[in-house]
């Protein structure tokens, strides 16, 4: 996608470059994620280009949620909890006040907790209720 339709909550500059990096498909939607490249690349500031942090990503370091992602456009979304094993750094994805997603570090014992907010709550067959998180999970 082209950087300048890229969302702006990413915060990425005009004129470092012409392209954004598009979100893989998964549990978030385009427009309320925020890619893996885009959060190493940019907000933490452990690579300087997207091979740095393939490379960091292809060395199965960064884990989403308790999973090794080694894709780079994997879309990380509200709430999600990003762990680097080898600095024993968590982070939790959370929105400040203006609608942009800031980095918050968090510890290792509420890094094992995964947050969700209820999108809607149902029966089910048989009349067994259920519910529907904002990323998917029921």
């Amino acid at each position: 996608m082209k950087r300048l339709a890229a969302p702006k909550h990413w915060m990425l500059d005009k004129l470092t470059g012409t392209y954004a990096p598009k979100p893989s498909a998964g549990p978030h939607k385009q427009r309320e994620c925020l890619p893996l490249i885009v959060f190493l690349r940019n907000r933490l500031k452990y690579a300087l280009n997207g091979r740095e942090v393939r490379n960091i990503l292809m060395q199965r370091l960064v884990k989403v949620d308790g999973k090794v992602r080694t894709d780079s456009t994997y879309p990380t979304g509200f709430l999600d909890v990003i762990s680097i094993d080898k600095t024993d750094e968590h982070f939790r994805l959370i929105y400040d006040i203006k609608g942009r997603f800031t980095v918050h570090r968090i510890s290792g014992e509420e890094a094992q907790f995964k947050l969700g907010k209820v999108r809607r709550c149902q029966l089910g067959a048989g009349g067994i209720p259920y519910l529907v998180t904002h990323d998917g999970r029921t």
